[in-house]
């Protein structure tokens, strides 16, 4: 019996089946922790796990209610007030629910991003837009799979859609207005990274008016015949997503980048500390990435000590 264990936080009810039966088929004692049924008591001091690994969403999924973001928060909050082992803790959580502060870091690498303007209430987009180029889109600052994303094509489009009270600011009524980039050859590219390591990338075709770019299981519901193909980026491509998943203080996480069609550059545009990993990966990367994420995880368990050999003894045998 172990004195501690593992315990997986996650919420999408199917993005982490894969997860679940991997840690299952090696044996590796866990616990689930529903974001949707927990809670916890901030007086205790030390978390009954040698590694909690986060795989809550930083943005409403799988049905969830808006303020289990909030919730999530508080929780890797409290965990890193007492410093226990997280895999992409609150820090990287933070960087997840705040595409301003994506746009800092990019900033902050001297990387490329589609400029843009912070805003807290919509009356102040028609001014936020003023010398960027159109179309401009709307974008919240904490959203996913294009989540409450409005296109404006010019000015006076978006000066109608103030007047009309149709803009969405999103759940912390913080907002992007971003200058909208055509995509070359009409697709993005995402890259995933773990460990400090290039793990796999994968290109995604677009269509104009979407903003829906999520690969993973239970996305793209409405597009099941989205053609996602694997893909080897630049070398300073990979090598400026690993910048940015370590400047958002993650352990794994997405990149994602466009390359801009009027003037042929890279553009970054967005960062998911989630790493939900890609539907059929077998099929579209030719690995299952995890097995390879339960490898990080044993090995991580293994540094933690607290009486984890056993974890060493089941993953020899695997």
């Amino acid at each position: 019996m172990l004195d501690k264990k593992l315990a997986i936080y996650y919420e999408h009810p199917e993005w982490f089946r894969p997860l679940f039966s991997e840690l299952d088929r090696r044996n590796i004692p866990y616990d689930k922790l529903h974001v949707g049924e927990h809670a916890f008591d901030p007086s205790v001091r030390e978390t009954p796990y040698a590694l909690v690994v986060n795989r809550v969403s930083a943005y409403p999924s799988g049905g969830s209610r808006p303020e289990i973001v909030w919730y999530a928060q508080q929780y890797l909050a409290y965990l890193k007030k007492i410093q226990a082992n997280v895999i992409n803790g609150y820090d990287s959580f933070l960087v997840g629910t705040s595409k301003a502060i994506q746009l800092a870091i990019f900033a902050q690498l001297n990387l490329l991003y589609p400029r843009a303007r912070v805003i807290h209430n919509q009356d102040q987009a028609p001014q936020a837009a003023a010398g960027l180029t159109f179309p401009v889109v709307i974008k919240p600052n904490i959203g996913g799979s294009g989540v409450g994303i409005r296109k404006f094509n010019s000015p006076d489009e978006l000066e109608q859609a103030v007047n009309r009270d149709i803009i969405d600011l999103g759940l912390d009524h913080t907002a992007l207005v971003q200058e909208f980039l055509p995509a070359k050859g009409g697709h993005i590219v995402r890259v995933e990274i773990m460990d400090n390591e290039f793990l796999y990338a994968i290109r995604l075709p677009i269509t104009e008016n979407s903003f829906n770019y999520c690969p993973a299981d239970g996305c793209n519901i409405d597009n099941p015949a989205l053609k996602i193909e694997s893909y080897r980026p630049p070398e300073p491509v990979i090598e400026a997503a690993k910048q940015i998943i370590a400047a958002s203080q993650a352990n794994l996480g997405g990149v994602e980048y466009l390359v801009n069609a009027r003037d042929d550059q890279i553009y970054y545009y967005d960062i998911n500390p989630l790493s939900n990993f890609v539907a059929d990966a077998l099929q579209v990367i030719g690995f299952d990435p995890t097995a390879k994420f339960v490898d990080f995880l044993a090995a991580r368990l293994r540094d933690s000590g607290d009486g984890l050999a056993y974890i060493q003894l089941r993953v020899d045998r695997v």
